[in-house]
Order: structure tokens, then C-alpha cells, then sequence
């Protein structure tokens, strides 16, 4: 006899992960939330029909992104109390991680509404366990402050004994990694880019390494940083010298 409860449910937010790049890493049952709740807060909704189109898909979509978060959430809420179920979505990965779906989240459930996840894909636990580090306990960082506060950020971050995940965009992957060499001394590091796509590359070693990597190659996508922890550092160090 099944335990599950039947989905979805009314007056019920799903928070729906999606693919990263392949399209086969979705699963059955967010397939399922996608096909039969009510209406779909998409990040952009263009990638989001392409998705729908590919599995059959024709449930409502409205627009759900960081500049009219504000404005869409209290219709949202509105639509739950009426009775319906929605699901958000973000362009790529699990909802709320560096993306505007955290703030529905957060008014859902000051509203007293249920919000329920559908696990899936996500970039930062893809480029983790694949990186070669430390994996049961770590720290993500999401993207560093562009300007206010990067610096003192780096520095705090420099002590972190957890393996640290960052994101980083083609364009300042080069400056944040010899801001992380010259913050954090000798470490390794792994930066992956274009995860689960047909130009999927991981590059691990230390900061020179990587930095030589893509000083040399003309590398285009979205990255993700792992780097050791100072923890981790400070007992291969110790088991060196023995």
C-alpha cells in the first residue's frame, strides 16, 4: 500500500528543481506537479515553455524573476487562498538557491500556506561531489559581492574550515579565483562549468592550476568553485610533515 499523499494539493506552493543543461534530469514526479497544479511561477517563462513543450506540458505560466517579485507575490498568494495549487520555477537547477524564488517561499509561509520541495538537480551538489573535496560538511557562498564588501567577504571566508561553493560567471571567474589564491594561500581547488551539458569540464588542482587552465583556454558558461576548506588544509599539512 502506497504512503504517499495525493499531489498537488490545493492552497499548496511546489518548489519544482528542474535540469541544469541535460534535460533528462527531471524527475517523474516534478513532471507530474508541473502537469496538474494550477498555474507555474517561471523565472523566464520562455525557457520554462520549452521544458513544458518537451514533456506535453500545457498548465499556465506566469512571469515570476527579481524585478517583479514584489508586485507577483501578493497575487500568488491570493490564488492560494482560493484554493489553488502553483509551482515556481527557476531558469535552470533548484528553486531559491541564488534566484528570486526564496522571497515567495518565505511570504507563503508567513501567509500559513504549505510549501513543499521536489528534489532535483543542482549545481552546487553536482560540482561538490564531483570536485574530489570534502563533502560532508561545507559552506555555500552562492556569488560573492560584486563591489560592497567583496573584498572583506574573501578574507572572512579565508578561515572557513568547510569546503566553500561559490558561483561565478564567465566574466570575473579569472579575477574572483586570484582573489581566492591570494586571500587563501595553498589550496586545492575544483571549478566545473556547463554542468550535465555536451561541453561539460571539471578542472581540479591548486589555484595556479586552475588559473593557468583558464588563462589558456577560452572557457564560456557558468561556473561553480569548490575549494578546500581551512580545516582540510591544515591536516594535510600536518599529515605531511609526520
Amino acid at each position: 500500500m502506497s504512503t504517499e499523499r495525493p499531489e498537488p494539493r490545493p492552497s499548496t506552493l511546489y518548489v519544482v528543481s528542474t535540469p541544469i543543461g541535460n534535460m533528462d534530469d527531471i524527475t517523474l514526479r516534478a513532471l507530474r506537479i508541473l502537469r496538474d497544479v494550477d498555474l507555474i511561477a517561471a523565472e523566464d517563462t520562455r525557457n520554462t515553455s520549452g521544458l513544458l513543450r518537451r514533456h506535453g506540458i500545457d498548465t499556465p505560466c506566469i512571469s515570476y524573476f527579481s524585478h517583479n517579485e514584489r508586485r507577483r507575490i501578493p497575487g500568488l498568494i491570493e490564488r492560494l487562498g482560493g484554493g489553488a495549487s502553483l509551482a515556481v520555477v527557476s531558469d535552470a537547477g533548484t528553486p531559491g538557491i541564488s534566484d528570486p524564488a526564496g522571497l515567495l517561499i518565505a511570504a507563503v509561509l508567513e501567509a500559513g500556506y504549505e510549501v513543499v520541495a521536489i528534489p532535483g538537480a543542482c549545481a552546487a551538489l553536482a560540482a561538490l561531489v564531483s570536485s574530489g573535496l570534502r563533502m560532508d560538511r561545507f559552506h555555500f557562498e552562492g556569488f560573492l559581492p560584486v563591489k560592497k564588501r567583496r573584498r572583506a567577504r574573501i578574507s572572512e571566508l579565508a578561515s572557513e574550515s568547510r569546503t566553500i561553493i561559490l558561483y561565478e560567471s564567465v566574466h570575473r571567474l579569472l579575477k574572483t579565483l586570484r582573489e581566492l589564491s591570494d586571500a587563501f594561500g595553498e589550496r586545492k581547488v575544483s571549478v566545473s562549468r556547463e554542468l550535465t551539458k555536451k561541453f561539460e569540464e571539471t578542472v581540479r588542482g591548486s589555484f595556479d592550476d586552475v588559473i593557468g587552465h583558464f588563462e589558456t583556454h577560452n572557457a564560456k558558461g557558468e561556473f561553480v568553485i569548490v575549494v578546500e576548506g581551512l580545516e582540510a588544509r591544515g591536516k594535510e599539512e600536518t599529515l605531511d610533515d609526520q
